[in-house]
């Protein structure tokens, strides 16, 4: 499948998608289907909640959804915003990898975000919340082994190198998204995305990439 995409801001976007050539089936066919790790805050979404005293979205922007969730006994509301084309972006990755969601949130404030993102498309059905994460050096790390033990087969999409800093071989970095509505970070990645299913091995290629963690 080649993609091409063609982006004009304020403007739709418009795709033209093709189908795989009779080689590039073959080669699909004969490597294993990967796992592709999402994290949510700040790579598919921003959110702020109540109370927050300097928020990161500009005032009146409307957001994408609200979140009323109870934390220690108290009431707390979410607002999310959506990453520019994260809608897109999980429809066309779906069909390529097996999907997973994996966040540092807490489990009922993560999975009622996925809820939202995977809107009954059933695309993200696996999902691994702060308790499975690992507390170190005043962060949480996330440890891709539990997900699957074939590291050739799977990788993380996350803004935060800290989460991923036991498998950098093992990670696209993406810069921390907050409120620009301009933002193609996600339409930006999907010609490697495509390209990588092809691969016997994400390391041989992602491992190369290791000056973009630095970048951001």
């Amino acid at each position: 499948m080649f993609l091409s995409v063609l982006i004009a801001q304020h403007q739709a976007v418009k795709y033209e998608i093709f189908p795989l050539s009779p080689l590039s089936r073959h080669r699909l066919s004969i490597v294993k289907r990967k796992v592709l790790v999402l994290d949510l805050d700040e790579t598919l979404i921003h959110s702020h909640h109540d109370g927050i005293t300097r928020p990161t979205v500009k005032p009146g922007t409307p957001p994408d959804f609200v979140l009323k969730v109870t934390i220690d006994r108290h009431p707390v509301r979410f607002f999310v915003h959506k990453r520019p084309h994260v809608d897109f972006f999980l429809d066309i990755v779906s069909q390529w990898y097996e999907l997973v969601v994996f966040t540092a949130s807490m489990e009922i404030y993560g999975a009622a975000v996925a809820d939202k993102l995977d809107a009954r498309r059933h695309i993200l059905r696996r999902r691994y919340y702060r308790q499975h994460c690992t507390p170190e050096l005043g962060s949480y790390t996330k440890d891709l082994s539990a997900i699957s033990p074939d590291l050739s087969s799977i990788f993380i999409l996350d803004n935060s190198p800290g989460a991923y800093r036991g498998f950098p071989d093992n990670a696209i970095p993406i810069k921390s998204w907050f409120s620009d509505p301009s933002d193609t970070a996600l339409l930006a990645l999907l010609p490697v995305l495509d390209a990588l299913r092809f691969t016997q091995d994400v390391r041989s290629v992602l491992s190369r990439n290791l000056h973009m963690h630095r970048l951001w």
